[in-house]
């Protein structure tokens, strides 16, 4: 199996791994800071440092399959194209120094933890969410219109208010004992070790002194703060049938902040 650094720390970089195996798929490491395509959320890109100090250029990250076809608990880091030479080299065993795209995974980690904050402003179930380096979708399930204008707003409230994140963890028993905690229609919360990684932003609104804002199951990289998020913005709202509105976040100019 991989062991997945980031679940713990998402601001991990960088790590020491050995090769568990290589073969058409890509580059199978004991470990990795590198979160794979899963829950919506774009695989990480970056490079794979070898010993000598030459860069293997890793374009996506990928949970690998059984024979059925079913994710396993190890993690396939895809080789960038035309680097046959660089690949003959590697073996089972070596060394290697796995280095995130952080750029890009920093964008990854914002607009996720925005499409939380659209979970609070438009509290209904989700039906579907692609999270990438560019943008950030998610379609709602219901059947109101709803406003760019308004939205933004809402998000960039939240934003400024710098609402802290934590990552935490229930036993499945607690899941299955509050089935609303579940946002996702179409994805399930990783499950397998008896507990499940949850996100929450803001505190538990319990006292008073820090008001909840969102708290689902995740296993997705997060920042540590709203603040983080920096500008933003609702592109497009589309009616994408009649149960369904996609709503898209977008960075005000070309480039993110």
């Amino acid at each position: 199996m991989t062991d997945d650094l980031f679940r713990a720390d998402a601001y991990l970089r960088t790590c020491e791994a050995r090769i568990l195996r290589i073969d058409d798929t890509g580059i199978v490491l004991d470990r990795t800071v590198f979160y794979p395509l899963g829950g919506g959320q774009a695989g990480d890109a970056g490079v794979l440092v070898l010993a000598d100090g030459r860069e293997v250029a890793i374009a996506d990250t990928r949970k690998a399959k059984d024979a059925e076809g079913q994710p396993t608990a190890e993690f396939v880091h895809v080789p960038a194209p035309d680097q046959a030479d660089l690949l003959a080299a590697l073996a089972p065993g070596d060394t290697v120094t796995a280095r995130l795209d952080w750029e890009r995974r920093h964008r990854l980690m914002r607009f996720h933890t925005a499409s939380h904050l659209l979970c609070h402003l438009v509290p209904v179930p989700v039906n579907g969410c692609s999270i990438t380096p560019e943008y950030a979708r998610i379609d709602f399930h219901i059947t109101d219109p709803l406003d760019k204008e308004t939205l933004t707003a809402g998000l960039a409230k939240l934003v400024e208010a710098a609402h802290p994140l934590t990552v935490g963890a229930i036993s499945d028993a607690e899941l299955d004992a509050n089935p609303a905690l579940v946002k996702s229609m179409s994805v399930q919360p990783p499950r397998g070790t008896g507990t499940v990684r949850t996100i929450r932003i803001g505190g538990t609104g319990e006292d008073g002194s820090a008001p909840s804002i969102d708290f689902q199951p995740c296993g997705g990289t997060h920042v540590a703060n709203t603040a983080e998020i920096g500008a933003m913005v609702v592109t497009k709202i589309e009616k994408k049938s009649a149960t369904t509105r996609r709503v898209v976040l977008g960075w005000p100019s070309a480039t993110a902040a």
